[in-house]
């Protein structure tokens, strides 16, 4: 397998499931949201509000297309499934997996949004963004790991069993 990419909501595990699950292949760890401030020098929540979600969301789609490794974990931001562009590649590169949580899990883990650099469209809520990600998430995923209920040894558990 050349990599694992995480996709699912925000607050779903993918960055601390990730580091987990590269050390345990001896792989590589990179978290999108990372390299999109690296490349920017801002954060994500700075992004957002200077480009607007649909701005923030094109430059996301291209800063992901273009990470190009092999023996990697990915761990992509939540709008990540937003991109034709990167999810498409993300596919070519590797094994996509999907964090499956409830909204109720995650309405729950997540917090303010705005300090956490989430999209939301103009009059979007989480919930009607938890529906539309899902939809997308499901299109994309090659493997649903299905996380409600369980702590995050039981997730990485369920991961690895699932990836291997």
């Amino acid at each position: 397998m050349k990599n694992v990419i995480f996709i699912g909501m925000p607050g779903a595990g993918k960055s601390t499931v990730g580091v987990v699950i590269a050390k345990m292949l001896g792989y590589d760890f990179i978290d999108c949201d990372l390299i999109i401030q690296k490349q920017t020098g801002k954060l994500l929540c700075e992004s957002i509000a200077e480009l607007g979600p649909l701005g923030f969301l094109a430059l996301e789609d291209r800063i992901n297309s273009e990470i190009n490794v092999t023996n990697s974990v990915i761990s992509t931001g939540g709008s990540a499934v937003y991109g034709e562009n990167s999810m498409t590649h993300f596919k070519k590169i590797g094994k996509v997996v999907y964090l499956k949580l409830s909204y109720d899990s995650i309405s729950k883990r997540l917090g303010d949004l705005t300090k956490r650099g989430v999209v939301l469209k103009d009059g979007q809520t989480l919930e009607s963004a938890y529906i539309e990600r899902c939809i997308l998430c499901e299109q994309y995923a090659d493997i649903v790991v299905e996380c409600d209920g369980l702590t995050i040894e039981e997730t990485i558990e369920k991961v690895k069993a699932s990836i291997i």
